[in-house]
This record gives C-alpha cells, sequence and structure tokens, in this order.
C-alpha cells in the first residue's frame, strides 16, 4: 500500500470546493507557483497540448533583467565571508552532510535559538544516501525509522516490518530542504575539517570546535607548501563522517592518534543487519567530553556490525545526536535558562 504523505494538492482543491478535474490550466499554474509540492494536473491530452504550447510561447517572450558580472560576484563573495565571520563561533557544528548528519540538523532547526554549522567535504550534501545498495535506487527503512519520512512528506511503500522510498533521492532532496532552510543553520560544502579544536582538562581533553580548510587544499597538502587551516569554535561537536574511508571516520581517528581514545579501534565489524542497526542507534553518544558520535562513524569506534543498504540507523542516529547535543549544551552552558541568552 503507498502511503503518499504530500496530500498538500487535494488539501487546497478541497478548501476551493471543486472538483479535482476542474482546476484550468491558467489556475494550475497559479497553484505551482506557490507550492512546488502541488502538482499540475492534466485532465486530457488535449489540456496537455495546450499546456506545453502556453509554456513554449512563455519561454520565447522571456528575457532575464540585466545584471553586472561584478554584482554577482559580489553577492556570492559577501554572503559566503558573512556567513565564515557569523560561524566562527556558533553552537553546534555537524561534520558531515550524509544521511545522519542532515538528519541531526533537520532535528536541530526544532530549536530555532540554537546556532547550527554543517560541513561537508564534497561539493554534494547526501554521502552515500543518494542511492540504495549496489547503486540501486530504492531506499529501505526499517520500522520505526519511517517516522522521519512521515515528518518530511517523503512518500513510501509500506511492507509491513519497513518501508521503501522508491528513490533515495526523495529523502535526500526532501532533509537537505528541511535543514538548510531554516535560519539558523548553515552549510559549507567542499570543506573539510582537518582537525579537532580542544582544550586539555585535568580528565582528558574538551572538543570546543574544530580545524578548517577548502576540501581541495586538504587533499594535496602533499603536493603543495605548506597551507594553514583556521577553525569554528563550538559548544558542541556531532561527528557523522561514515565509516572507515579516504575522509571517513575522520575523528574516529584522530581521537585515537592523540590518545583520547584507546590504539587499535575495533573498527566496523562485518555485516549483520538484525543487529546493527539498534547497535549504532544505542550507542549513538558523547565519546568526549564536547563530542558526539553519530551514524557509521559509530560502528569504527564501538565495533559495531554494518547494517548494508538499511538507513533506519542513520537517520535516527541522526535525530538522537540532536537531543544529545541539546542535552550537552543544557549542562555545560545553560541552555534553557536565563543564561542561554546573555
Amino acid at each position: 500500500m503507498l502511503a503518499l504523505r504530500s496530500i498538500r494538492a487535494q488539501g487546497l482543491r478541497a478548501s476551493m470546493r471543486m472538483p479535482a478535474n476542474t482546476l484550468s490550466i491558467a489556475a494550475a499554474l497559479a497553484i505551482r507557483g506557490k507550492s512546488s509540492l502541488v502538482p499540475v494536473t492534466m485532465t486530457s491530452p488535449a489540456d496537455t497540448l495546450r499546456y506545453a504550447d502556453q509554456k513554449l510561447a512563455h519561454f520565447d517572450k522571456m528575457s532575464f533583467l540585466p545584471i553586472r558580472e561584478s554584482v554577482v560576484s559580489r553577492e556570492m563573495t559577501t554572503r559566503y565571508m558573512n556567513d565564515m565571520l557569523d560561524h566562527a563561533e556558533t553552537d553546534v557544528v555537524i561534520i558531515g552532510a550524509g544521511s545522519a548528519g542532515l538528519s541531526c540538523a533537520y532535528e536541530l532547526t526544532k530549536h530555532s535559538d540554537v546556532k547550527v554549522t554543517i560541513i561537508e567535504q564534497s561539493v554534494a550534501p547526501g554521502g552515500g544516501c543518494w542511492v540504495g545498495g549496489q547503486l540501486f535506487s530504492a531506499m529501505v527503512v526499517r520500522k520505526p525509522g519511517h517516522t522521519l519520512f512521515d515528518e518530511l512528506e517523503v512518500p513510501y511503500d509500506d511492507k509491513g516490518d519497513y518501508v521503501v522510498c522508491k528513490h533515495a533521492a526523495l529523502f535526500m532532496g526532501s532533509v537537505i530542504r528541511a535543514a538548510l532552510i531554516a535560519p539558523n543553520t548553515k552549510l559549507f560544502n567542499a570543506v573539510a575539517v582537518e582537525d579537532l579544536l580542544v582544550r586539555q582538562t585535568d580528565t582528558g581533553i574538551r572538543v570546543r570546535g574544530v580545524v578548517t580548510n577548502w576540501s581541495l587544499v586538504t587533499q594535496n597538502h602533499d603536493t603543495q607548501s605548506c597551507m594553514d587551516p583556521q577553525v569554528m569554535e563550538a559548544k558542541v561537536v556531532i561527528t557523522a563522517t561514515g565509516h572507515d574511508g579516504p575522509m571517513g571516520a575522520t575523528c574516529a581517528k584522530r581521537l585515537e592518534a592523540i590518545g583520547a581514545l584507546p590504539a587499535g579501534l575495533p573498527g566496523m565489524h562485518a555485516m549483520d543487519m538484525s543487529t546493527a542497526e539498534d547497535a549504532v542507534l544505542h550507542m549513538t553518544n558523547e565519546v568526549v567530553p564536547g563530542l558526539i558520535f553519530a551514524g557509521m562513524e559509530v560502528a569504527e569506534v564501538r565495533g559495531c556490525n554494518r547494517m548494508g543498504p538499511t538507513f533506519g540507523a542513520m537517520l535516527m542516529s541522526g535525530q538522537k545526536a540532536a537531543s544529545l547535543a541539546i542535552k550537552a549544551l543544557e549542562r555545560d552552558h545553560g541552555y534553557g535558562t536565563s543564561a542561554w541568552n546573555n
């Protein structure tokens, strides 16, 4: 049974008190202008051809307003630099904009007074969640991980114990939009985290931010002269960089290197879907003060099995990490009290 959650079109037509098939092409176009979630429904081949003719006539008359090239450069530069200035100090840094990191960011949009900075080393956010297993399109999520689909109005096929979204990009596009449209979040893509910003204490280290550089610089340190990074200070850091790889398990490997975690991390174990997702979710936690692990990076630290192409634990781990971050902000920085605003 296909559980279609995006029913705004039906609600809109009902509020207009007219049958769905009586919408004129002009009315349908007006509705599309207001919301891209409402499809333009053609009632006959003639309507389809008339609509296409109208659109072609519209495009033939179209002319873009003038602009100088320098204006475009200034808009991009000033906005980006202002964002960098604003996020030099932030409340929460999320490392990695994959399924866990973006689910975490979305959950934190529910706390509008928390500034969230997402750092993604790739140009495109999404990590490995644009497709399912072996580059196939469908995305399988075991229940109750589908609750995030419901929140984001992602359609799926309900198969009883699990659901199937017909293309993983449907979820990824939805969660990216939901996370980034919020005023309290900012994504810096094509930016790599090269190191952690820490403070040494009597009981060990406390993470208090990240060391960043352009991804292309990070990937070419061995071919160029020294190109120093800069930092973002954060009250809480959430690392969701995935399992071990060229730029995966970044914080797990760094903590091991500096002695904050025992040498010889267990690493991700072989696949066992039945146990892996519960383990990753339950072991999503603050590993050292100020640093929370989420998603498959948890498996690298705790030795969980891999779950392969089922994504419920990624979504729930990200959302759990967001709640852990809120509690850390309450514990260490007075979130929820008058001290927070001061």
